[in-house]
């Protein structure tokens, strides 16, 4: 009965997934996974739970994140923790690991399916998911993941620890390129196989058209772009190529509607061979290829 009343609640607000975003919620205050639901769909929930079920009901109707409200987010198949503090991972950034894994499986001298002696930079790591996500199916791999944010990092380095990580993945505090260069390896031209990033990309002109669960509740400076959306891309695309080594890849999640200017600019950069725009999971021209020359 309690699920069906969420459920309900979520789907007359028109919040987005109504039925998982309950189960979540339910599993979240009683402690078991989605299975337990159904296998012990008779367990009466105490008066504590359905208290606590109905404040958390009453937020998420207020679009305040489902993944906030239980501290838990998956991104490609892991368990991550996300705060106020992270954006909150997505699908379509995952196209950004998927794209790394399979060149490292297919181009040589990229350690093949385990990325043996790869070095990834990872910039505006966040919840350290993009990093973490590499980490996990490159057990060769190196990860440098950086943030201007500190409340970010502290969140990235207890999702490292969480998947056992911490040794392979090593987290910077700086402002975009910038905190690149404290890494030894990482700010040397060409030293890098592999620059990563999802940063702030929404242009100012589509700001008042964002959901009121992303714009009032997730931080506002892993989100705001600029004035073209384009002032924290421009520099990874311009500058970025010059710490990646020949064959090597420069990665960067744009705005969809910013993606023909974004290209564009990464066909100017230096050393860089070609340039490709990446559809993400939904279709959308998401992620900017550039595939570095000699």
């Amino acid at each position: 009965m309690l699920l069906a009343w969420m459920t309900e609640a979520f789907q007359q607000k028109g919040l987005e997934s109504p039925q998982l975003f309950a189960q979540l919620l339910m599993c979240h205050v009683i402690g078991c996974d989605r299975l337990k639901l159904y296998t012990d769909a008779d367990r009466p929930a105490s008066e504590i739970e359905r208290s606590t079920l109905r404040d958390l009901v009453k937020r998420a109707v207020e679009h305040e994140p489902v993944q906030y409200l239980t501290g838990e987010a998956m991104f490609y198949g892991l368990q991550l923790s996300v705060s106020p503090s992270v954006l909150i991972p997505r699908p379509s950034s995952e196209t950004i690991v998927e794209t790394v894994l399979q060149h490292c499986k297919h181009q040589p001298g990229f350690g093949g399916k385990v990325g043996e002696n790869i070095l990834i930079a990872d910039v505006c790591t966040g919840s350290g998911c993009i990093a973490l996500a590499l980490a996990k199916n490159l057990p060769g791999a190196r990860v440098v993941a950086t943030d201007i944010s500190n409340d970010a990092l502290d969140v990235a380095r207890a999702n490292a620890e969480r998947l056992g990580l911490t040794e392979r993945v090593e987290f910077v505090q700086g402002d975009l390129l910038e905190a690149l260069g404290k890494h030894p390896a990482a700010g040397h031209a060409g030293g890098l196989d592999f620059l990563v990033s999802n940063p702030p990309y929404i242009p100012d002109d589509e700001w008042e058209d964002v959901e009121p669960n992303v714009k009032d509740h997730e931080p506002t400076l892993a989100l705001r772009g600029g004035m073209d959306g384009l002032a924290l891309v421009r520099p990874l695309l311009t500058d970025g190529p010059k710490l990646v080594r020949e064959g090597g890849l420069v990665l960067t999640e744009v705005a969809a509607s910013r993606a023909a200017e974004a290209k564009a600019i990464a066909e100017s950069a230096q050393r860089v061979a070609k340039v490709e725009i990446l559809r993400d999971i939904d279709g959308l021209d998401r992620v900017i290829k550039q595939t570095l020359g000699a």
